[in-house]
C-alpha cells in the first residue's frame, strides 16, 4: 500500500499547478462524509444571500458584533 501511495504522490506532484489544485480539491471533497449536509448548507447560504439582497435580512458590521460579544463577556 505504501509503495502505491508513493507512486501516486510522485505522479501528482509532477502535474502542472492547475491540475494539482484540481486534484487537491477533489481529494478534499472526497473527505466530506455527508454530501446531504453540504447540499443543505449550500441551499441555506443561497437562501440567506437572496434574503439580504431583497432587503428581508439585515447584516451587522463585524465591529458591532465584536462590541456586543465583548459586552456580554464582561
Amino acid at each position: 500500500m505504501e509503495i502505491q501511495l508513493e507512486t501516486i504522490e510522485v505522479a501528482a506532484l509532477a502535474l502542472p499547478l492547475g491540475e494539482r489544485a484540481a486534484l487537491a480539491q477533489r481529494l478534499l471533497e472526497s473527505l466530506d462524509e455527508d454530501a446531504e449536509i453540504e447540499a443543505a448548507w449550500d441551499i441555506e447560504i443561497e437562501r440567506r444571500v437572496m434574503a439580504i439582497e431583497r432587503g428581508d435580512m439585515a447584516t451587522v458590521p463585524l465591529a458591532e458584533v465584536a462590541d456586543r460579544l465583548r459586552a456580554e463577556l464582561v
